[in-house]
């Protein structure tokens, strides 16, 4: 047996004089300290985030305030497109009613059949928005059920003494109008009634 060769190997696992080795297992404290936060910093942030939220907030209720004004202009302008749509593809007048007291519109057929209109749609405003019809003509206003209403034709066209105007609005002053196009053949968005 050699054993000139297993001290060569335990001879080259020793330190060699001089050299301190550090144990692989210790951790320093030094470096446990450095990476954590200090109750103070701790408070520092949650009171910069309570400051942030605070001048934030208001600012994003009117944000919110103004897209329930849009995105209820943009239901009811689905449901007079549809309107229009159904009128032509079944070849029968249909009626967009609103009652702003309510806070509610729909769509139905102007003579439901007898067990009443399957596709009828009745729909609420978001409790934040207020609806009214405007009729800038000297005509009387079309009614459905005692209540102004858009008369979709089955060619298309809107009937003449339909509202020509309806606007959508919050508490705040947020409002959007939908205005009845030139041509009588829909309504368009608009920031202003003019």
């Amino acid at each position: 047996m050699n054993l000139s060769g297993r001290e060569s190997r335990v001879e080259s696992r020793a330190p060699k004089p001089g050299v301190r080795v550090a144990n692989s297992c210790h951790v320093s404290r030094f470096t446990f300290h450095a990476s954590a936060f200090t109750l103070v910093e701790l408070l520092l942030v949650l009171a910069l985030l309570v400051i942030i939220t605070s001048l934030v907030a208001p600012a994003m209720s009117n944000f919110i305030r103004a897209r329930a004004v849009d995105s209820e202009a943009r239901r009811l302008f689905a449901l007079m497109h549809a309107g229009q749509s159904r009128a032509v593809s079944e070849g029968l007048p249909m009626m967009l009613w609103v009652d702003e007291k309510q806070a509610a519109y729909g769509l139905t057929a102007e003579t439901p059949p007898s067990g009443g209109d399957p596709k009828a749609e009745n729909l609420t405003l978001d409790e934040n928005v207020q609806i009214a019809v405007l009729n800038a003509g000297a005509t009387a206003l079309t009614t459905f059920q005692n209540l102004p209403a858009i008369r979709f034709l089955a060619d298309g066209t809107i009937d003449e003494n339909s509202p020509q105007t309806l606007r959508l609005a919050d508490a705040k002053g947020n409002a959007l109008w939908l205005v009845e196009a030139r041509n009588h053949m829909g309504y368009e968005i608009r920031d202003t009634d003019k």
